[in-house]
């Protein structure tokens, strides 16, 4: 929707060079910006939560399970081997969404994430540079300072 438009405005302002912005949310979005600021496509997976949620509503009598960093890899209870699965399963897969993206172009793209589980998976990925978290309301002020200003409420424009 718009608020991949709006990260992707956000972003390019930012950092003024070509971006590519992952956006934690109920949908995980990778979002292509080259200059000059053109926006060039994206990519939508399922949420983490959304994910997680899809694995404890689904399989027989399994906890709900809070989202974060295990101790380790391998889990030596439910909780952990849950937490491990999700949390380095998802930046598997942020990883190699990113890993094809990347490939698919010839320039140096800056990674940027935002979104309420962006620095979790940022500090365990390969790609993420840096993390944002108001990248999407820097966007949409910097969109409604470019707006012109608004018609007088009859919507007649003066002459």
């Amino acid at each position: 929707g718009a608020d991949r438009i709006v990260n992707a405005v956000a972003g390019y302002a930012r950092f003024g060079t070509d971006c590519v912005i992952v956006d934690f949310g109920t949908a995980t979005t990778f979002d292509v910006v080259k200059a000059p600021g053109v926006y060039v496509g994206g990519v939508i997976a399922p949420g983490l939560g959304v994910s997680l949620d899809a694995l404890i509503g689904r399989a027989a009598r399994l906890p709900k399970v809070e989202i974060k960093k295990p101790a380790s890899i391998m889990g030596r209870n439910t909780i952990d081997a849950i937490q491990a699965g999700t949390v380095y399963g998802y930046v598997g897969l942020v990883d190699g969404i990113l890993e094809r993206v990347l490939a698919e172009h010839d320039v140096r793209f800056r990674v940027v994430a935002t979104g309420g589980l962006a620095g979790l998976i940022a500090e365990e990925s390969r790609y993420i540079e840096s993390v944002e978290p108001f990248l999407t309301l820097d966007g949409l002020r910097l969109i409604h300072a470019r707006l012109p200003e608004a018609p007088p409420e009859d919507g007649h424009v003066a002459a």
